[in-house]
């Protein structure tokens, strides 16, 4: 009885729970290492055995169980040069840097491609995490050249940059992942001085914002503007069940693409909105008891449908940063180390299975029947990234090492 009540006691006086947050998220990061040697000589082997020379990074899962492997212009590119930096942050093993710097070089050439709206998830990921932890002056540079080419894709008119290019349904699409690549502009404004990054990235929130939400901060996924008057021509939710419905990934995207606005600009209307989006997640009556949504929580009215794993790694490493700003901090912190414990016991992979990759149950494009239960590249990557934080957060420092790695 006296050892149980000590037990109550440490926990009300928070002492207990820290210790176990932190040996989970050591545990988590012994794993991310073993498997992701692994992923990396499998990775090796897809390199050497592949049609297309150009081919570098693993992406996901093919049916017969063998690693995808995509060229740089893909928008899952730069997220396993992302890991590859997350590992040599948590452990400070120069192998783990020595890992990640070609992976890293190979990223840096898509800093010209105006051709995309993905230059976040692809060079910010990769060589912003780069710059990051090192401070070195040429990944600095391929940051603000990255910035320029993206803010070519600005329309003034709309107040957006534009997503995708050639598709015959759209005009001016603009879709919630783009809060993403937002990133990558307050960063270049910081790293030049050059104000024209944040203006435009302050534009596209703002914009987004007005037209994507619907009233119970549910969003759509893609708004189509006409780029002559900024008029919105229509609304529709291309990845999810159905327009009127709530895409679980486009959710996650827009918690975490307006937390970190509010980190940037200080602006509340942006601390409150990411507050509102977190409200529609965790009450909807479709959320499961583990956190982790149904790939849309429309479609999870129907039976059988998959979980996406991935939407809920962004939403707790969103949901750690977002409790450092807010009231109901505690109670954001509780729900991503809940999320957490989910992932890390049913989600996990075995380990020396996946061909190395970290979670399993993720879906990428339901309607499109691509990807649907496989591991997938982002999902792990903001797996690592939560991790990352909930240790800094138990260590009680800031949520975000920008300091670089020697000065952690």
């Amino acid at each position: 009885m006296k050892v149980k009540h000590l037990f109550l006691l440490a926990l009300l006086n928070g002492t207990v729970f820290p210790l176990f947050a932190q040996n989970s998220t050591a545990k988590g990061f012994i794993f991310a290492q073993h498997q992701t040697r692994l992923l990396l000589n499998e990775t090796e082997k897809a390199k050497k055995t592949a049609a297309n020379p150009g081919l570098l990074s693993p992406r996901t899962l093919n049916p017969a169980g063998d690693v995808v492997i995509v060229a740089p212009k893909d928008w899952c590119s730069g997220f396993f040069a992302g890991n590859l930096w997350f590992l040599f942050e948590h452990t400070g093993d120069k192998f783990w840097k020595e890992q990640a710097t070609p992976y890293t070089a190979t990223m840096e050439t898509e800093k010209n491609d105006g051709g995309t709206h993905d230059m976040g998830f692809k060079v910010y990921n990769s060589v912003g995490n780069a710059y990051r932890l090192t401070h070195n002056a040429e990944y600095k540079e391929v940051i603000i050249q990255s910035a320029k080419t993206l803010i070519t894709r600005f329309n003034p008119v709309v107040g957006c940059l534009k997503s995708w290019d050639n598709r015959k349904d759209w005009k001016f699409p603009v879709i919630i992942d783009n809060m993403m690549n937002l990133e990558l502009l307050f960063e270049a404004t910081k790293l030049s001085g050059d104000s024209s990054f944040y203006k435009v990235a302050v534009a596209h929130a703002n914009t987004t914002m007005k037209n994507h939400f619907r009233p119970n901060y549910s969003s759509f996924h893609v708004i189509d503007y006409d780029p002559q008057t900024g008029q919105v021509l229509h609304k529709q939710t291309h990845q999810g069940f159905a327009d009127s419905s709530s895409w679980a990934r486009g959710q996650a995207w827009g918690l975490y693409g307006y937390t970190m606005c509010y980190r940037e600009t200080g602006n509340k209307i942006y601390l409150q909105h990411a507050e509102k989006i977190a409200r529609f997640i965790f009450t909807n009556p479709t959320m499961p008891a583990d956190l982790v949504p149904y790939w849309d929580y429309d479609a999870a009215k129907l039976p059988g449908q998959p979980r996406d794993a991935s939407a809920a790694a962004i939403a707790a490493s969103a949901l750690y940063e977002l409790s450092t700003y807010s009231k109901n901090a505690r109670s954001y912190k509780n729900t991503a180390d809940k999320i957490m414990n989910s992932l890390s016991k049913f989600y996990q992979a075995e380990p020396d299975s996946a061909k190395g990759f970290l979670l399993l149950h993720s879906t990428g494009h339901k309607p499109a029947k691509s990807e649907i239960d496989v591991p997938i590249i982002y999902a792990d990557y903001y797996y690592m990234e939560a991790l990352l934080r909930q240790k800094r957060l138990t260590d009680k420092k800031p949520v975000i090492n920008v300091e670089g790695l020697l000065k952690n």
